[in-house]
């Protein structure tokens, strides 16, 4: 239905430009003209707001914005031209039906892009509530800043809304960290479907690894160009291990240092109270004194997507973690050095018990690191799991693991996905996530992992 409502307003300014071209007509009967067209196209846009799929969403909020500014400037047009004679110039009428339907495309870019999407099925017996927190680390200053301040994790909670029906410190608490230049939301059916089923969820933004988040200022914060031209740099070269390791441990510091915090300020704030850390709304602490009485610290998953999964898999080797999900990481994190150019991994048994998710063409590849002899990290760490599981999606590619492919089908297929219904592909992930959470945080008995979908 967008492709319909941008050709017919296409279609409007082709239609009245040649027409004026046409007509040597003066500025005060084009101007008359110019706000009778532009209120046929914002009219087009409210009829057509009945059809399916157009709406006052986020994906047509700049059309409307720029329909409304365009009939705003056309009445003051038409007022200052009442009494205009001049002629209107060809050059002037063609340099406004092309401004016209340049400004009109580019503000119906983000329907495009983005589609309507509103989650997925949930499938436990709670309703889901969210809130959200930042904690300040007072213990590490902000490194992409020069400013002094202190490192500021947001922190994202969904949990089970009626909290009057929650028995006290009852509930395990699962700690998700996105992947590189992603988005606290990445994984939001998960989140959501976790919840459902008695889980409080924390999802974290890395600062300056998010696409985008917020500090506690206000402040809009952005990816930091630098890191996402590193991550580029070392997926699109033949780079050898001394070069890339540097960076890749550096990245790895971060989030683990992130996650790490987040573990410790939630679980001291749970038996204590929240202290100077936290940093949330006047209106919300009540909310979030009553989500940190539902959490059971005793009872902790971790889990994460690409980069946040192999944050996640090394945080796990904490005493304190019960469990862990990696969808589709690298686990660079178990990269502990590097000696006469070759990179030593971390060949320790792995405690907590894991579960390794990955798209086909990574499942292929581990496989035949195995075949050739070629030590792969994910390899050495499932290896020397005292309780691990591997599996893979058939078809599906990296960003199948996310909820980007039905929120961004354009998107998600420049990052990679697969042949793989995205729908039935997340579901599945999901359900297999609730599964092994349920398991070793709920203690329900026997899981049973397929070795592939």
């Amino acid at each position: 239905m967008e492709i319909l409502l941008l050709v017919v307003l296409i279609l409007t300014e082709i239609g009245f430009g040649i027409f004026e071209l046409t007509n040597k007509d003066v500025k005060r009967e084009w101007s008359k003209r110019r706000l009778f067209v532009s209120g046929i196209e914002i009219l087009t846009y409210l009829i057509m707001i009945f059809l399916p799929k157009i709406d006052f969403g986020f994906r047509f909020k700049c059309l409307f914005i720029v329909l409304v500014m365009r009939i705003l400037i056309s009445a003051v047009s038409f007022l200052v031209n009442i009494k205009n004679e001049k002629e209107k110039k060809r050059a002037a009428i063609v340099c406004s039906m092309l401004f016209g339907i340049l400004i009109i495309a580019s503000s119906l870019i983000p329907a495009f892009v983005f589609k309507d999407y509103n989650g997925r099925p949930l499938t436990g017996e709670h309703e889901v509530a969210v809130s959200s927190a930042i904690l300040i680390d007072p213990s590490r200053l902000e490194e992409f800043e020069n400013d002094d301040s202190f490192r500021e994790v947001p922190i994202h909670f969904y949990y089970p809304a009626d909290t009057d029906k929650i028995t006290k410190h009852s509930l395990p608490l699962v700690i998700f960290s996105h992947g590189a230049f992603g988005y606290y939301q990445s994984n939001t059916s998960t989140y959501m479907e976790l919840a459902s089923h008695g889980y409080v969820v924390i999802s974290l933004d890395h600062p300056y690894h998010s696409f985008f988040t917020k500090d506690s200022t206000g402040k809009i914060v952005t990816v930091d160009p630098q890191f996402i031209q590193s991550v580029l740099y070392i997926q699109n070269s033949d780079l050898p291990d001394e070069e890339i390791y540097p960076e890749t441990s550096k990245w790895m510091k971060l989030r683990i240092d992130d996650v790490n915090f987040v573990i410790d300020t939630v679980k001291t704030a749970v038996k204590q109270s929240p202290d100077e850390s936290w940093f949330y709304d006047e209106n919300n602490p009540e909310k979030i004194d009553c989500i940190l009485n539902m959490i059971d610290v005793e009872k902790i998953g971790l889990m994460g997507h690409s980069l946040g999964g192999a944050t996640a898999v090394t945080v796990a080797r904490r005493d304190d973690i019960d469990a862990v999900i990696d969808l589709d990481g690298t686990m660079l994190g178990e990269e502990i050095d590097m000696k006469d150019g070759k990179v030593i991994y971390n060949d320790e048994a792995y405690l907590t018990p894991i579960l390794n998710v990955e798209n086909e063409n990574h499942h292929d590849q581990s496989i035949e690191a195995k075949k050739s002899g070629y030590t792969y990290i994910n390899n050495v760490i499932m290896d020397n799991a005292r309780n691990g599981y591997t599996t893979y999606f058939e078809g599906s590619g990296h960003m199948n693991f996310t909820d980007l492919p039905l929120f961004s089908p354009m998107l998600a297929k420049s990052l990679g996905t697969g042949s793989v219904d995205p729908k039935v592909c997340i579901d599945k992930v999901n359900e297999i996530v609730v599964e092994f959470f349920d398991c070793f945080l709920k203690d329900t008995g026997e899981l049973n992992i397929s070795e592939k979908y």
